[in-house]
């Protein structure tokens, strides 16, 4: 049974909030902002500059995001008006009560990507993944996460790719580094950045004891190649080694894998993914560059923290998040209070409920 007076609420509140979007964003500005920018990509010239044409289709893109986006709430919104005025003149609409869910998630899911205002939110993320102290049950909780992520980003639509990945030696791995490829990707997963916290029945332990395990994520951007950073190459040890995994015959037999050490840092990358030193090199530099622009978009903090993300050492005390399979089974978030119990859910990619609430902490502040 539908509740008219409270439908009629609902929808009063969806439209003041759409027009809030509406006025934040600025639409007809948008909208001449769009025009000026096609105009640009219809002239003879525009790929003269690759660089530029680059930015300004990646610009756009975003753009016409967000005015489909508001195309789609102001016409779903329309829609959810005529359904009202045909129950109110006798017609029995049983959907109607999950079609407002549905338009509330999503209104709700695009406010939430106005928030996603930083310069390198919209890029693409590098993250990777490392296990603490613990051997093999940190390892496997490791790659845990590893398929978690992979499964939020698919489920998004996004593109993963292995950049590197380092087999535990029993199982798990030792550490992995994924470029995740999709509009906001950087944006929502810089909210994931720190210290996770696992308590389970070990399976490595024959005695059936409870253990707790960390593992870190580290987020970085992806950045254009021409972005300018200088880099001092007498600050860099570069060191090759023999990839493990994957990636045709030769890569076993060659020291293809490439690891770059930023000395005044200390931060390290690598990649193995690519079919030749040369390639791992070239991306693996891009990499550093990503980490070291990373520094520059958070000024606010020490250099060095800021490398770490939001966690110092992988161990108890530094968590954001806890994962809990036993004596209950619950997953909790430090930041935001978020409390979730279904964890198999959670590990099999919903996490975009702890992401919102952190978006929603930060835009407050």
């Amino acid at each position: 049974m539908i509740d008219l007076y409270e439908t009629r609420q609902r929808i009063d509140g969806f439209t003041t909030t759409l027009e809030g979007l509406a006025e934040s964003l600025d639409m007809p500005e948008l909208s001449r902002e769009i025009n000026e920018l096609n105009a640009k990509t219809e002239a003879p010239e525009f790929w003269n500059d690759q660089a530029s044409a680059q930015k300004v289709l990646k610009k756009l893109t975003i753009l016409r995001a967000k005015k489909n986006a508001m195309d789609d709430l102001e016409e779903g919104l329309d829609d959810l008006s005529v359904m009202v005025e045909l129950a109110e003149e006798g017609e029995t609409l049983e959907d109607m009560n999950d079609s407002l869910d549905s338009y509330a998630k999503k209104l709700e899911n695009f406010r939430l990507e106005t928030l996603l205002s930083g310069e390198y939110d919209s890029n693409n993320a590098i993250i990777a993944i490392h296990p603490g102290a613990g051997g093999t049950e940190s390892n496997d909780w490791a790659e845990m996460l590893l398929r978690m992520y992979t499964r939020w980003a698919e489920s998004r639509g996004y593109k993963v790719k292995t950049l590197d990945l380092q087999p535990g030696d029993v199982a798990g791995v030792k550490s992995a580094t994924l470029l995740i490829e999709g509009l906001n990707a950087y944006g929502y997963l810089k909210t994931e950045r720190g210290v996770h916290r696992l308590v389970r029945i070990s399976p490595f332990d024959s005695s059936g004891r409870r253990h707790t395990s960390f593992a870190s994520l580290d987020v970085s951007p992806q950045v254009d190649e021409n972005v300018e950073i200088d880099i001092n190459p007498d600050d860099l040890r570069v060191d090759t080694y023999r990839a493990s995994g994957a990636g045709g015959q030769h890569v076993n037999k060659t020291s293809s894998a490439v690891r770059i050490t930023h000395i005044p840092t200390g931060v390290v990358v690598q990649c193995q993914n690519e079919r030749s030193q040369h390639q791992n090199r070239e991306v693996a530099m891009n990499m550093l560059k990503s980490k070291l622009v990373d520094i520059l978009e958070q000024e606010h903090k020490d250099k060095l923290d800021d490398l770490k993300g939001d966690y110092g050492q992988i161990a108890w005390g530094s968590q954001i998040r806890s994962y809990v399979f036993h004596p209950y089974t619950m997953v909790k978030d430090h930041r935001t209070d978020v409390e979730v119990g279904n964890i198999q859910s959670v590990m099999d990619g919903n996490l975009d409920q702890f992401m919102n609430a952190s978006l929603q902490q930060q835009a407050a502040v």
